[in-house]
């Protein structure tokens, strides 16, 4: 197959017009037999990469369910998220059992491809917990997490710890060379999360939420993630998390190149307002916003996409950073690079294309139309 009259986003990060051939599955070089569809004058992208949601349309990754993983992964790829890996959240260790079980089980074969598990708990800090279960908070565990990865098949791509716990420097030591060690649901200081950083941490979950402020006096995580190069960080642009100048702060202090975005986005997302669950406590949504019964933010309902165009639309943000920042720098970050994120000869023909207000248009999954 031959998609003509696109504009195709490149690895240069620019978008070119152009078409796009596809071949078992993969782009390929143009076939002078191939059918010819013609795309209209979208802005040709790769599929996205979603490395931090935890659910959609009333499913959530904690169910520990197969259906629940397809059902998510169907409602991701129509909105042209291609690769899912989605979070764990706080809980008990046999439901964190049961989960990584379930998803090294599972074979889905429609929708999104499950790449991987960020595992957002439950390594974390109590005074800085958000959303997530206090009861379940725990200490840095190597043989837990292992023996989670083990089970899972080795998806755990991200591992969220709070560095200023005890053993939590020891932990980075053992890890680093097996999974993404991310900074995440903490109260380090400056100092603790360079230290972090230096040791073999790489990665800043949901910068801004749930962690100290950047302060001139007192940078905290933010400062030392800015002043470790080979680190990036997420940012959920959903229009709730954070402020639209801030966002073009962050762009502008770290780059394009080392900022991630994700949605965080909860069961609720897709459906209407009202009440919810994530991680086993009451969420109520109103709009983008998804709060506990206390107020706090509890994660987004907003999915990708959505949050692409959030940030081009209403925050400033060059359409084409906002597409790296969701296809590119994630597959790079979690070790999948090569076989997507890039509209790339050889890679999987993972494809979304938009047309001039960027609403999907159509999606293609290993070149299948979805």
């Amino acid at each position: 197959m031959i998609i003509k009259n696109v504009k195709v986003f490149g690895e240069d990060k620019c978008f070119t017009p152009g078409e796009i051939a596809i071949a078992d599955g993969l782009f390929a070089e143009a076939a002078a037999d191939a059918e010819v569809v013609d795309g209209e004058g979208c802005y040709a992208i790769p599929g996205l990469v979603d490395i931090h949601f935890h659910g959609c349309v009333g499913d959530d990754f904690c169910d520990a369910s197969s259906q629940a993983i397809a059902n998510m992964a169907k409602y991701e790829a129509s909105i042209g998220v291609t690769s899912m890996c989605p979070a764990t959240m706080t809980l008990a260790e046999e439901e964190l059992h049961n989960i990584m079980k379930t998803a090294g089980a599972y074979d889905g074969k429609e929708g999104a491809k499950l790449v991987g598990i960020n595992m957002e708990g439950p390594f974390i800090s109590v005074k800085k917990k958000g959303a997530q279960a206090a009861d379940h908070i725990r200490l840095c565990d190597v043989d837990m997490f292992r023996k989670l990865n083990e089970e899972s098949g080795g998806l755990i791509k991200l591992v969220d710890i709070a560095p200023e716990n005890e053993g939590a420097m020891e932990f980075i030591d053992e890890v680093k060379d097996e999974v993404m060690v991310s900074i995440a649901h903490t109260v380090a200081n400056y100092d603790t999360a360079s230290e972090a950083l230096k040791r073999g941490a790489a990665h800043v979950t949901h910068l801004y939420n749930a962690m100290p402020p950047l302060n001139h006096r007192d940078p905290g995580v933010i400062g030392a993630a800015r002043d470790a190069q080979n680190c990036h960080v997420e940012l959920i642009c959903d229009g709730v998390h954070i402020h639209p100048a801030v966002v073009r702060a962050t762009f502008a202090m770290f780059g394009p190149e080392r900022v991630i975005l994700i949605s965080d986005s909860m069961r609720a997302t897709g459906l209407t307002d009202g009440q919810y669950t994530l991680g086993g406590q009451d969420v109520f949504v109103k709009g983008p916003l998804a709060t506990l019964a206390d107020g706090t933010i509890a994660g987004s309902a907003t999915n990708l996409m959505g949050c692409i165009r959030v940030a081009v639309k209403e925050m400033g943000i060059p359409l084409e950073d906002a597409i790296a920042c969701a296809t590119m720098n994630p597959a790079k970050e979690i070790g999948i690079y090569d076989t997507c994120g890039s509209i790339t000869p050889g890679k999987a023909a993972d494809l979304v294309l938009l047309d001039e207000e960027l609403n999907v248009k159509a999606v293609y999954v290993n070149g299948r139309k979805q």
